[in-house]
């Protein structure tokens, strides 16, 4: 059984200048705008990265949950990690594991062959996990929330290769680890200081939120080619923390050599 990152999520005030400043800084190219997130006051643009992608959203209306969540945390950042399960059955184990934990479901949709839920932020102790069962059952092909199929030709990863971390923040690691580890099914390991979880792709890493935001997505590791290429455009933009860092969008990206 696995559990696949597929998606990121990260929120925005105005959508627009993320994109832009995502785009340019990681060599990445938008592939699909989903008009089903109106339904929730958002606008949306979403961004191959590798064969999984980057969403960000954006309110366009008063008093939605986006708003209130970049309210609370001050600014734009990760909003949800959102996962692809194998089998319809995996999915269905899963959300019992997480309802067996005091996890609330936030929200769910099914249609022909594709099911969604989401877990809620707050029980999870910082970001939406969102659980998605495809019925094409393809890691690496179709997804429902870039329309299916069609945005293959939009992938490019000269520059930014794929996700490989998340890194989530909480005011106790233990506790958030002990959670998101119980709803996955994953054993939590202990490395040192850091504290992590596996997924099919991903390290989840859990550290102490320490920048004043308080709990969230606080990072993603991020594997790629052209180091030099996100270092001059994060510089251009104001986006450059380190040679081995760059913040975009509230987000901190750690950059790896693949």
């Amino acid at each position: 059984m696995s559990i696949q990152l597929r998606q990121i999520c990260l929120v925005a005030r105005q959508l627009e200048p993320a994109i832009e400043d995502l785009t340019a800084i990681l060599g990445i190219n938008r592939c699909y705008v989903d008009p089903g997130v109106g339904v929730f006051g958002l606008e949306n643009t979403l961004m191959p990265v590798g064969r999984n992608f980057l969403e960000v959203v954006a309110p366009v209306q008063d008093n939605t949950a986006a708003g209130r969540y970049l309210d609370r945390r001050n600014g734009d950042g990760g909003y949800m990690v959102i996962t692809q399960i194998d089998t319809f059955e995996h999915q269905q184990t899963i959300r019992q594991r997480a309802l067996d934990n005091g996890i609330r479901v936030a929200h769910e949709s099914q249609r022909d062959g594709w099911n969604l839920c989401q877990l809620h932020p707050g029980d999870l102790k910082a970001a939406f996990l969102e659980l998605e069962y495809d019925a094409h059952e393809d890691f690496d092909g179709h997804w429902n929330p870039v329309g299916g199929f069609g945005w293959e030709d939009k992938v490019k990863q000269d520059v930014t290769v794929d996700f490989i971390g998340v890194e989530l923040q909480g005011d106790d690691p233990v506790e958030l680890a002990e959670i998101w580890g119980a709803v996955a099914g994953s054993p939590v390991h202990r490395d040192g200081a850091e504290l992590s979880m596996t997924l099919n792709n991903v390290k989840v890493r859990f550290v102490e939120a320490q920048d004043g935001r308080g709990p969230g997505l606080g990072g993603l590791d991020i594997s790629v080619k052209d180091r030099s290429h996100i270092l001059d455009e994060a510089k251009k933009r104001n986006c450059y923390v380190s040679d081995d860092q760059v913040d975009i969008c509230g987000t901190r990206w750690y950059l790896h050599d693949a």
